[in-house]
């Protein structure tokens, strides 16, 4: 084993119980200025939308780039009628982004620079123990690439050459030129996989991890406090998803809270 496989670490697991020790993580430490990902089950391996819906379904790995391929494609020629000002052809990462942005399945990964918005995801829905994760951007441009640049999905043909064959493993971190308003409201990034049957921690795997990747696990504890604390704070899906169908979305934490007192317990708020 070399001096350099020694040095290598996994990434560090923090397990936490109240949304104090969350704070302490996240507050004037190095992870302050990393990227954040929320999911509401601490299980689920850091997949995209699009990995997880190609093996969850049983499409054949072969066909994979001929099929993400082809849902761009379908995308870019039917969604001009809903659009006043269609992104340029070539500009593939734009369309992604779009298509992300309105639930289509792709590679891209959300991550935001906000851990509490990050914090909201893992805990919003959940019914187990939720996870932020972590991720270095700085780490992860020069982790696995000698050139990383030459990996940004923007400039023309990237996308197709470095992404669509499934054959590098890398990830790529950044926003696309244009950022639409969920990207702005969720202070909103990227992670962009080169492969899709390798989830993110394991694409890293072979690299010093604590420098890279942590994941923030949060007890179901943590949830009644850490909500409660993020709606103080205007963390909702009202203000994360402008419009009509974020403030309907928002109405379910409603049904949790009053000013006067706690709906769990009946219980009236000290005056």
């Amino acid at each position: 084993m070399t001096d350099r496989r020694r040095a290598r670490r996994p990434y560090r697991v923090f397990r936490l119980e109240s949304w104090d020790a969350f704070l302490e993580v996240i507050t004037n430490t190095r992870y302050s200025h990393w990227a954040f990902r929320g999911e509401r089950d601490e299980r689920w391996p850091l997949y995209s939308s699009l990995s997880r819906y190609l093996q969850n379904f049983g499409v054949a790995r072969e066909a994979w780039p001929e099929q993400e391929r082809r849902i761009i494609r379908i995308f870019q020629r039917k969604a001009h009628q809903f659009l006043t000002k269609p992104p340029d052809q070539d500009d593939v990462f734009q369309w992604i982004a779009l298509m992300q942005h309105h639930g289509a399945p792709t590679r891209l990964i959300d991550f935001t620079w906000s851990p509490y918005v990050a914090a909201f995801f893992a805990l919003e829905r959940t019914l187990a123990d939720g996870v932020v994760w972590a991720l270095n951007p700085a780490r992860i441009d020069s982790s696995r690439n000698p050139k990383p640049a030459r990996h940004d999905p923007r400039p023309k043909g990237n996308f197709q050459r470095y992404y669509l064959p499934g054959t590098r493993r890398f990830i790529w971190m950044g926003e696309p030129q244009t950022m639409n308003s969920r990207l702005i409201a969720q202070s909103g990034t990227f992670a962009v996989p080169g492969v899709l049957d390798v989830p993110v921690e394991d694409i890293l795997s072979d690299q010093d991890q604590s420098n890279i990747l942590a994941k923030i696990v949060l007890a179901n504890a943590v949830r009644e406090v850490g909500m409660r604390e993020l709606y103080r704070m205007n963390i909702t899906h009202a203000t994360l998803f402008p419009g009509l169908d974020g403030l309907a979305r928002s109405l379910g934490y409603e049904l949790e809270f009053h000013w006067a007192y706690n709906p769990r317990t009946m219980r009236q708020y000290p005056t």
